[in-house]
């Protein structure tokens, strides 16, 4: 076993004595039974690599929020307010006191849809029709994966006008529906109520309504860091909950103002949490971030303040045999878990003998 980079450097400021280099070997300083000992345990460790982190709301898979274009031509007279959510299907805002719909999809509108239309943005206009129900109360059957604007599609699509407050058309026209990934929560609001809705102007901004946590991996936490690891997260208020590594930033992103700075970039990473009622509530809350990155299972472990680094290279403990004499055993290392201060050991050792530790 090798220690990391990271793992020797942490011994390199924690093991206080240098020792003749060599094999097993009597420490004629420790005839007396040592005054300072820890226990050799068998148990697992684990490598962590602890974060600042900021809990948000999740949206693109940059961090970056969603962009509600408007399409419609006429005067905001209805808008949502930061925080508000906004179910697919649901009126999203007013222009002229006319509705625009949220729906689910990941094809912007970009034209009007009528019936012998056909295209990816025709088939989400048909999976919302029917995840929303309103096929059936028209009584037809859509297929949600159907490409073509069908006279079921626009039979189902009247139900929607009727229930929502558009004209009843069958045609969906390219500024009545503004096309989301989900449902959303309102983040920022950029037209303004009584102003002028231009077409292709932006008029909210939006997440969806699950919490993540980001946090920026520099450059050596980016090759330790993978996506699945696990994640213990500390809430304002010291309350702890879990969560694991969705995903990972593909582009390094430099501090304000060191855009030349390349040893300062860092990668994004988001982690999902296994319990986001856990945090309701909290927004662009400061946390604390800990993540597993490996572990180990059933190995024997030393506090890293026992290690001794030997003169030749590599490192030792002074083990205290029965009669209280101290014997430098070497020692191969493995994981460091920084958590407990302990540290993976191979050598001329067993569960349960006593290590020297420095005073403190």
């Amino acid at each position: 076993m090798l220690a990391g980079a990271a793992g020797l450097a942490a011994v390199a400021a924690t093991a206080g004595a240098v020792v003749a280099s060599g094999g097993n070997e009597r420490n004629p300083a420790a005839e007396e039974p040592a005054a300072n000992t820890a226990r050799v345990e068998r148990g697992a460790l684990a490598a962590m690599v602890s974060l600042d982190g900021t809990l948000t709301y999740s949206a693109r898979s940059d961090g970056s929020p969603y962009s509600a274009s408007n399409e419609a031509s006429g005067t905001y007279t209805e808008l949502p307010d930061a925080g508000d959510k906004v179910e697919c299907g649901d009126v999203l805002y007013r222009v002229d006191d006319d509705p625009v719909l949220l729906l689910c999809g990941g094809v912007p509108a970009y034209r009007e849809l009528t019936e012998g239309d056909e295209g990816a943005d025709v088939r989400q206009v048909n999976r919302n029709l029917h995840a929303l129900g309103y096929d059936a109360d028209a009584g037809v059957q859509i297929d949600p994966g159907e490409t073509k604007f069908t006279w079921e599609t626009e039979a189902a699509l009247e139900e929607l006008q009727g229930e929502t407050g558009l004209e009843e058309t069958g045609a969906l026209d390219v500024g009545d529906a503004v096309f989301l990934p989900t449902s959303v929560r309102i983040a920022k609001v950029i037209g303004a109520l009584g102003g002028h809705a231009s077409p292709g102007a932006e008029a909210v901004q939006a997440t969806s309504d699950r919490l993540e946590v980001q946090v920026s991996l520099d450059a050596s936490q980016q090759r330790e860091v993978q996506k699945g690891d696990r994640a213990r997260i500390i809430l304002p208020g010291n309350e702890s909950v879990t969560g694991r590594v969705e995903r990972l930033g593909r582009v390094a992103q430099a501090p304000s103002g060191q855009d030349d700075a390349v040893e300062a970039a860092t990668i994004p990473a988001y982690i999902r949490l296994d319990r986001p009622e856990s945090a309701s509530g909290l927004d662009r809350a400061p946390v604390q971030v800990d993540i597993t990155t490996r572990g180990v299972r059933s190995v024997l472990s030393v506090p890293v303040t026992a290690l001794v680094g030997k003169s030749g290279g590599g490192y030792a403990v002074e083990v205290v045999r029965d009669g209280g004499e101290g014997e430098l055993v070497g020692v191969e290392l493995g994981l460091f878990d920084t958590a407990s201060g302990r540290v993976e050991v191979e050598g001329d050792l067993a569960e349960g003998n006593q290590v020297v530790v420095p005073s403190t």
